[in-house]
């Protein structure tokens, strides 16, 4: 029998209550595909710094250090929210696994069931029967890590690429793209930023390698259009930092829900944190009302991509297609004609549908 640690950290909010669904699902994948999951359960966040002074003991690193993956919750909240920058709940917490691990590429899905396409923002003709595109944004380089300077009357951000950065990110995104639809499109500014022209030549000399994958390429103002008219006509999208991290955002607002986002942080040895993009909403905490279907969905890509159970994370996937086909709904994706559940019977559901 093969047997994953898993490092499990819940943290604030609604994390601990999406968790749970989230472990009840992989416990029914465990007894079907008959694979041990050994959940390791650590502190972080704002629940960690009550405890410990801080939102990322060295005990929890620790943890995660002995584990094959990492499954995320969500941090921070009101509690928390006027401490000093250096101990700031979401930045300590977050950017020291970040660090710590090298996560240098973030996976961020955006999937708009053909099931919820009512509840999307974008025109039901537009959507038509779904779509299933995924964001690769480079997530160690660029204006956020560049030096800064500040003067009396000017400010300054260094953005800066480098060459084993940039083919890193567009291996990743090249090898995920042959398990879809072997098609790459890589989104920069190169008619106008230095850095662009160099990550676009990098990406094109990386596909050389990867001569059955179609590679294209987009300015990324005219992705932000082709997201909100043409979506369908995205699959796999490889970008910069600053632009994974505006585009990602703009293509989870397309799924009408941030319940139903889920994330994946990898470094270069295939170790990742999965985590949904939703936060911790402190609003629903204890309601038996947040959507848990993020969590899973990241619970699911630990499976793809840390433990190469494809199998079984498109099971579970195919779970969450069957509960939503038989209009079941958290009040977030409520519907006409639908029923609404909580938080316990949504994650109940999909795991019946596993077992």
């Amino acid at each position: 029998m093969k047997a994953y640690k898993i490092a499990v950290l819940p943290g604030d909010g609604i994390g601990p209550e999406v968790m749970e669904e989230a472990i009840k699902v992989l416990d029914g994948i465990s007894k079907k595909y008959n694979v041990k999951f050994e959940y390791n359960y650590a502190d972080v966040g704002g629940a960690a710094y009550d405890k410990h002074g801080t939102a990322m003991p060295a005990k929890t690193l620790k943890i995660c250090e002995a584990s094959d993956a990492i499954l995320f919750g969500s941090v921070g909240g009101p509690k928390w929210e006027n401490l000093p920058q250096e101990k700031s709940i979401e930045r300590v917490a977050l950017l020291n696994l970040r660090k710590h691990f090298d996560f240098f590429a973030n996976l961020r899905p955006a999937v708009v069931y053909r099931e919820l396409r009512k509840i999307s923002p974008l025109r039901e003709d537009i959507v038509k029967n779904g779509f299933d595109l995924l964001i690769v944004r480079e997530l160690a380089s660029d204006v956020y890590f560049g030096k800064k300077k500040t003067g009396r009357d000017f400010a300054s951000d260094e953005m800066i690429y480098r060459k084993n950065e940039v083919e890193r990110i567009a291996k990743v995104a090249f090898e995920i793209a042959r398990k879809r639809k072997n098609r790459v499109t890589c989104v920069d500014k190169s008619n106008v930023l230095a850095s662009s022209v160099f990550f676009r030549k990098i990406v094109a000399e990386v596909s050389k390698k990867y001569k059955d994958v179609e590679l294209d390429y987009l300015y990324v103002d005219n992705a932000t259009a082709k997201i909100i008219k043409k979506p369908y006509e995205l699959d796999v999208v490889v970008t910069t930092n600053m632009f994974g991290d505006i585009l990602s955002d703009e293509a989870a607002a397309a799924s009408g829900s941030i319940g139903m986002l889920a994330s994946a942080s990898l470094n270069e040895k295939g170790f990742g944190m999965y985590e949904p993009g939703g936060g911790s909403a402190p609003h629903l905490t204890g309601k038996n009302k947040a959507n848990p279907i993020a969590q899973i969905l990241s619970a699911a890509m630990m499976l793809k991509h840390s433990f190469g159970m494809e199998k079984a994370a498109n099971e579970i996937e195919k779970a969450i297609r069957q509960v939503l086909t038989e209009q079941r709904r958290t009040y977030d994706i409520m519907e006409e004609g639908a029923k609404e559940v909580g938080t316990k019977e949504m994650g109940s559901l999909i795991a019946a549908r596993i077992k």
